[in-house]
């Protein structure tokens, strides 16, 4: 388990592409944290260190949003409104997990079974108004949160 405190959006970005440079394609990294924490802000940064220009926004209606480049696929789920294994289905995340793109999912405590064991979770706490604090940890360390 490691930890890191940002104090600003930028900052939160800057240390999400360093993050993104250690790990390997396929990886999936689920979020825990409340609304307006910084997932989004988080998944810009990630997108970014990995060489994708893109416009990152929310995938809240869209429910997966893709980002590519020429080496690397990044697919961006919000399962915030997934309640039951058939909505699961509908998103297409299994076949996604196969695919080699990194994955990462924003209310990823509604999907949580479903997350292979390898996944990388990462809680993030709102310290004050620009400050976040993010706990990066294995899917078994956060059960036992």
């Amino acid at each position: 388990m490691t930890e890191f405190i940002t104090k600003s959006a930028e900052q939160t970005a800057k240390e999400a592409a360093k993050f993104a440079k250690t790990l390997k394609k396929g990886s999936v990294i689920g979020f825990l944290g409340d609304l307006g924490v910084g997932k989004t802000a988080f998944t810009a940064g990630f997108v970014k260190g990995l060489g994708i220009d893109a416009d990152v926004s929310s995938p809240t209606f869209a429910i997966c949003n893709d980002y590519i480049s020429a080496e690397n696929r990044v697919l961006h789920y919000d399962m915030y409104r997934i309640e039951t294994w058939d909505d699961l289905y509908s998103t297409g995340f299994f076949d996604s997990l196969d695919s080699g793109a990194y994955i990462l999912i924003e209310w990823s405590e509604n999907i949580f079974g479903a997350l292979p064991e390898d996944a990388v979770i990462i809680k993030i706490d709102k310290l004050s108004e620009n400050e976040r604090k993010f706990t990066v940890m294995t899917k078994e360390e956060a059960e036992k949160e």
